[in-house]
């Protein structure tokens, strides 16, 4: 090996760099450890809400040492900020995928046309999504072109005043189509901003926010992340500031008594009624003639039912004594004088509502009050109660003030100690203010403060006009949401509805566990590794161990340095490389001890060994590297994770195997000291082995052929178990107290939610619990109304005491609740399931294209990815046939996608190394007969081949028993490899024999006598 030196200093220096990334995650690491025991010895478990006041108590214990130096200058808040990235799954936190609406953009642009062909375009687009690949302005372009005579010039559409300096009425659609791609790409990049600036001062540390191609979706990770219902409303709130006049309660009341007796006139309906009860003889009436809510429920005699109705409808002005419809909602009245109209219970908030919108209670409105617009104010924590206000609205919807014109805003304090959010308003606003104001002061009304429709306050103006757009919200704010609120502010509004069509939610204690879990299969691993190459290959095999560990220090190193997130599968790619670094080492030893056999000196046999073995190292590497390289393109989360360590794994291990080794031995010899690469169990092992593999083929081929074909009609049968990844839908992961029968909890599950599966998650006590209710709507009422009716589902299984907010957030220790939540809405589970189906299609055509470069030789391209198709294809039919009665999780999703892929790379690993070899003897041994050249090269590969077949199935099997999330994914590693093994040797090798057989295959010694 040539410029030792050089390589030497090189590896010197890279480690100690790898070293320097490395302590600032030890570093930061010590310092939470204290603040956790800090904690801990503040609020001991006998503390009620000993978790939460932890977390707080750490929080504030890192934020006071923060600037404090730790080492050489080095801070606690410079050591968080440059440590290890771990993922959501190692460190617990939210992980969102929001569809930016190009709908509400598209009608933005528009001026919310009310124009029939535009209209019906986007009815007809909405449609069309459902079950589309394209963007969504891609499809309202197909669908408005289909309307006939349509133009998007129209004045009622985008030749509009706002637009006016782009579009004009005589641009074909043609020329209007990229005008308006642009500005929708502008609109999703001011969310993005806006977004940004939201989360940067949110305090996670190391988000990641991220746009995702050019379909208005945006990324947002916050790993650590703890308090899940506050993430949520921050990114999907869109941050609509308004500023209106409001009615006060005696303006409006009158209104509510007459639209009660409207409403009660509606619904008696008498004659009806008893019609109704003469044929059922009972009292329930259908519901567009009676509210069966109001019939008295003490009463079980119809008739006497029908008598109370009857007395009331004598008598409607004594609203206090009779049943009416509109105030028996009502719970509490407003002050007279105040904004304030009623107060009503949450569970009525919606009938409420819908009582005063209907059409024919609005027409009982007085001309000066006709565009009334009622809103429910902001709800205090834990209250049941809503407040009402009535705003005076204007016949264009339009307030008079908006958020637009907010500079900034903060979160202070009232001289009472409460919190409040100060605003400070550009010129134009202020002046607005300033009218606004005076007005209020001079009619002693109120102002509300409205925000994406709901009323924060409605403070009334004591000392007069308010001039330098300096003003104040009042209410009843945490700390949290007073920083929330000023935040949003500051940071702007979305410029359209955000809707989160993708999430996963990982508790801290889970993401604590996958910690541990991985630390263990990883020390495991490794042992094992060090042990076996020291058994077989002695000494070598412990500079083996030098060079391995070498390298695990560059990998964690490199991973420090790029920023790159470490997740469980990352740590999994990470093992599974050493795995396959070990294959590099073995090959090198492999072929160094042939060198000695055939007589060679120990530095020659070296040389040489080193040499002949790089060739099938560079192929063997690289064809897995592009596996690595599609799954790092396609991936997301926690498979752009597993990428990332594979590939980082693949170059350093190539860095260790080719250099670093190769110092130990040379450093080793160089005093002419014996370094025998086997130990006396291993000497001859394989020596003389001497196989005829393809005189078994056609054995191996009805074996296969049998497996397969029943895979297939298991396929075609029973089908494969379909993650929400796939399908769409929510999942739980919700951990017991106690162990739990899975199929007796699915039955309460399927009573909530009319489908639901359960299985068992790991432990006994631990499920994962799937549905596809409402799967197609979103929002967090949705959200909270499935995680509410799960919680009802699973009251009997529950700890007694339990409230909804500990089982929401993993119980008061962490232990019990919901550990993990992942929703993932149709349409994108659809694009996930299309992206699947191209990568790994994609994987195969590349890798197919490189043996052909690499090889020259067709057959040898088809011989691989036949082998390839065998092992994908034995894999899905071992997860169709299995799934139903295996104890463990077998769901397909990306992360079995990432399994699949990865079996593809180490399948072909090994059919390069065998076929490199081929290709050797076939060149080396011209006069030789194809078959006895191919028996010749498996042979002599089959140390190598089972080597490293074993240490990567020790490697995966230690994930498999201690890595419990990962079982399903490391067991179709596991069964790939096994396949892997079996058909390079028995499958790619015979394929490729047979077509050269009967294509014929020209040898050197043929090809020269021909030019001769």
């Amino acid at each position: 090996m040539q410029n030792k030196g050089l390589v030497r200093v090189f590896a010197i220096l890279f480690g100690l760099v790898c070293i320097y990334q490395l302590s600032y995650t030890y570093m930061a690491y010590t310092k939470e450890t204290e603040a956790e025991a800090f904690a801990q010895q503040k609020y001991p478990e006998s503390v009620k809400d000993y978790s939460k006041l932890r977390e707080t108590a750490e929080r504030n214990y890192l934020d006071s040492i923060g600037k404090e130096e730790i080492f050489a200058g080095i801070t606690y808040n410079d050591a968080k900020d440059k440590e290890l990235n771990k993922g959501l799954d190692l460190k617990g936190g939210i992980n969102v995928i929001l569809q930016i609406s190009v709908k509400d953009i598209l009608s933005g642009l528009a001026n919310k046309s009310k124009d029939p062909s535009f209209n019906q375009a986007l009815l007809a687009t909405d449609e069309v999504q459902k079950n589309s690949q394209n963007n969504y302005i891609d499809d309202f372009f197909t669908e408005f072109e289909k309307i006939p005579d349509a133009k998007l010039a129209s004045p009622d559409i985008f030749a509009n005043k706002n637009l006016s300096d782009d579009i004009t009425y005589d641009m074909t659609n043609e020329q209007v189509e990229p005008i308006l791609k642009r500005k929708i790409d502008e609109s999703v990049t001011s969310a993005f901003e806006v977004l940004r600036k939201r989360i940067d001062k949110f305090g996670v540390t190391q988000p990641n926010i991220q746009r995702l191609g050019e379909s208005g979706r945006i990324l947002v990770e916050l790993p650590g992340a703890k308090d899940i219902e506050r993430v949520k409303s921050l990114v999907t709130s869109t941050a609509q500031l308004e500023f209106w006049d409001v009615y006060k309660m005696e303006e409006v009341f009158n209104h509510l008594i007459a639209a009660n007796n409207l409403i009660k006139e509606d619904l008696e309906g008498v004659d009806k009624i008893k019609e109704k009860v003469a044929e059922t003889n009972e009292a329930v009436v259908d519901s567009t003639e009676v509210d069966t809510a109001k019939v008295d429920s003490t009463t079980t005699d119809a008739d006497a039912a029908i008598e109370n109705l009857l007395e009331d409808a004598e008598d409607s002005t004594d609203i206090e004594t009779q049943v009416n419809p509109l105030f028996d909602l009502i719970v509490g009245q407003g002050r007279q004088g105040g904004p304030v109209v009623a107060t009503v219970e949450k569970k009525n908030a919606d009938q409420f509502l819908a009582y005063l919108n209907d059409p024919r209670v609005k027409a009982l409105l007085p001309v000066e009050q006709r565009f009334v617009k009622f809103a429910w104010g902001k709800p205090e924590k834990d209250s049941e109660f809503l407040d009402l206000y009535a705003i005076k609205g204007n016949r264009d919807n339009e307030p008079e003030l908006s958020g637009g014109v907010i500079t900034d805003a903060r979160q202070e304090y009232s001289q009472l100690g409460k919190v409040t959010v100060t605003m400070q308003m550009d010129g134009k606003g202020a002046k607005k203010w300033e009218e606004m104001t005076g007005r209020a002061f001079s009619q002693s009304s109120q102002i509300a403060v409205v925000l994406d429709d709901i009323v924060y306050s409605a403070p009334g103006v004591t000392t007069g006009a308010i001039s330098g757009g300096r003003s104040e919200i009042t209410g009843d704010f945490s700390i949290e949401e007073g920083q929330d609120l000023a935040n949003v502010l500051r940071a702007g509004k979305l410029p359209a509805s955000a809707d989160i069509i993708q999430s996963e939610v990982v508790g801290p204690s889970l993401g604590q566990e996958a910690i541990d879990s991985g630390i263990m299969s990883f020390a495991i691993a490794l042992v094992l590794i060090l042990i076996w190459m020291v058994f077989y290959y002695g000494k070598a095999g412990l500079f083996a161990d030098v060079a391995l560990v070498v390298n695990i220090l560059f990998i964690f190193g490199v991973l420090a340095g790029l920023k790159a997130v470490l997740t469980l599968p990352g740590i999994a790619g990470i093992v599974l490389t050493i795995g396959m670094s070990v294959d590099a080492n073995v090959l090198i030893f492999e072929r160094i001890r042939e060198e000695l056999a055939k007589g060679k000196s120990q530095v020659d046999a070296i040389k040489d060994g080193f040499s002949n073995a790089l060739s099938s190292i560079l192929d063997a590497n690289i064809t897995t590297g592009l596996t690595g390289l599609i799954l790092l393109v396609i991936g997301t989360g926690p498979i752009k994770g597993f990428a990332t360590t594979l590939l980082i794994g693949i170059l350093t291990s190539l860095f260790t195997a080719i250099f670093v080794t190769r110092l130990f031995i040379d450093g080793y010899g160089k005093n002419g000291k014996e370094l025998a690469f086997s130990t006396g169990a291993t000497k001859n092992l394989f020596k003389n082995v001497n196989v005829n593999f393809l005189k078994k083929r056609k054995i191996a081929y009805v074996i296969s052929g049998i497996i397969i074909v029943a895979g297939i009609g298991s396929l075609f049968t029973n089908g494969l178990d379909q993650g929400v990844d796939f399908v769409g839908g929510r999942t739980y992961t919700v951990r017991f107290a106690k162990d739990v029968v899975p199929t007796v909890v699915e039955k309460d599950l399927v009573a909530a939610f009319e489908s639901a599966q359960a299985k068992t998650y790991g432990t006994n006590n631990q499920l994962k619990i799937t549905t596809k209710y409402k799967v197609d709507e979103t929002g967090e009422e949705v959200d909270a109304e499935i995680s509410n009716k799960l919680f009802t589902a699973l009251q009997p299984y529950l700890t007694d005491g339990l409230t909804y907010d500990q089982f929401a957030n993993g119980g008061d220790d962490k232990q019990v609740g919901i550990m993990h939540s992942m929703k993932v809405g149709p349409t994108i589970a659809d694009d996930i399931k299309q992206a699947a189906f191209w990568s790994v299609l994609a994987s195969l055509i590349v890798v197919f294209l490189y043996i052909l470069l690499r090889f020259r030789r067709w057959q040898f391209s088809l011989g691989a990815v036949a082998a390839v198709f065998h092992d994908v294809l034995i894999v899905l039919g071992i997860f169709s046939i299995t799934y139903k009665f295996m104890p463990f999780n077998m769901e397909i999703d990306q992360a079995f996608i990432a399994a699949i892929l990865t079996v593809i790379g180490y399948s072909l690993n090994d059919t390069v190394v065998v076929f490199d070899r081929i290709r050797e003897f076939l060149n080396e041994h011209t006069s030789w007969p194809l078959d006895k050249s191919v028996n010749g090269a498996l042979n002599s590969t089959l140390s190598r081949t089972l080597n490293t077949s074993l240490t990567t199935l020790l490697v995966l099997i230690a994930i498999f028993i201690f890595a419990v999330p990962l079982r399903g994914f490391m067991f179709s590693l596991i069964i790939g490899v096994i396949i892997g093994t079996y058909s390079s040797l028995f499958i790619a090798t015979p394929v490729m024999y047979d077509t050269v057989r009967k294509v014929g295959l020209k040898t050197k010694e043929k090809e020269t006598e021909e030019k001769k």
